[in-house]
């Protein structure tokens, strides 16, 4: 189960997403964290943000909206009483990065690069619900591009930026944070989504707006991760929906080198080891050897990855 994203190997390639899974504290009680291939912790800033005023989650339809806006209590804080935590388990730690300026994203990762024991830096150009941070940082390929590249000559860490699908050019995009330095690329964010409380006659979020996930959203990742295997030789850690060792083998086969667990944890906190053995079961019953073997299998039915629209 063993797989290679570049000079970052996991031990499998289930991971749980940024945002989902806080800093693994709570979830410790329900299974060994050691077991997953990387935990990517949520957003970690420059300074503490205290998000949006609630409500700030909705259930819908096979999905989930939330407007958390990057919650956290600052990369200090983080350093000084979540990583010395982390660092007991047995797998790849990935700290999700974000920020309301360039200076903050360099920053923040060149303080996670010089602790220790943080395998990887994700780069958040994607979250939809704080205005001047994330999204703002990867809707075109030009300011995507310079973004990453300025990391990169900050810090030596494995860098993977997390990108939105909710832009004009996803291709280009990809291809410009690879060019710029990054060596993975998390695909995708949530896509914009809205609640109505008809009884009330307004809306549920605080923010109104809200980021979609859970299963309702897995085509439209699946096309996604697609689409930006496509347009890059970097690997991909694809999510959204993903919620059975199935959904898992989906993304794989799309051309995923790794999948990220998000939504599913809220219905079942044991939902990442579920995957990962079914995921396993899947690989048996059809004689796959190793999850490399796996990658991108579908793409070779249709001539090597055509694109659809």
């Amino acid at each position: 189960m063993e797989v290679e994203l570049g000079r970052l190997r996991l031990k499998n390639p289930v991971l749980v997403a940024s945002g989902c899974f806080g800093y693994g504290r709570e979830y410790a009680t329900f299974f060994d964290l050691s077991l997953l291939g990387g935990i990517t912790v949520k957003a970690v800033t420059r300074h503490p943000w205290p998000g949006n005023p609630p409500p700030r989650l909705a259930e819908t339809p096979g999905g989930l909206l939330n407007s958390i806006g990057l919650e956290n209590p600052g990369v200090e804080a983080f350093v000084e009483k979540e990583l010395p935590w982390l660092r007991q388990f047995d797998t790849a730690i990935i700290v999700n990065v974000a920020g309301k300026s360039e200076e903050e994203y360099v920053e923040v990762s060149r303080i996670l690069s010089e602790v220790g024991g943080v395998e990887a830096i994700e780069l958040n150009l994607s979250c939809p619900n704080v205005a001047g941070a994330g999204l703002a940082f990867g809707a075109d390929p030009q300011t995507a591009y310079r973004l990453v590249r300025r990391v990169r000559e900050a810090t030596s860490s494995f860098l993977v930026a997390k990108l939105s699908p909710q832009v004009a050019d996803l291709e280009g995009v990809a291809r410009a944070v690879e060019e710029a330095g990054a060596e993975a690329i998390s695909a995708v964010n949530t896509f914009p989504g809205l609640a109505i409380d008809a009884d009330r006659t307004r809306p549920v979020l605080s923010t109104v707006f809200g980021g979609l996930s859970g299963p309702a959203i897995k085509p439209l990742a699946l096309g996604a991760v697609w689409r930006i295997k496509g347009a890059v030789r970097c690997p991909v850690i694809g999510m959204g929906g993903v919620s059975s060792g199935r959904d898992a083998a989906e993304f794989i086969l799309a051309g995923a080198s790794a999948v990220a667990v998000g939504t599913a944890l809220f219905v079942d906190p044991l939902a990442p080891v579920r995957v990962l053995r079914e995921l396993q079961e899947f690989m048996e019953a059809r004689g796959w050897e190793s999850v490399s073997g796996m990658v991108g299998k579908a793409r070779e039915a249709v001539g090597g990855g055509g694109r659809a629209h």
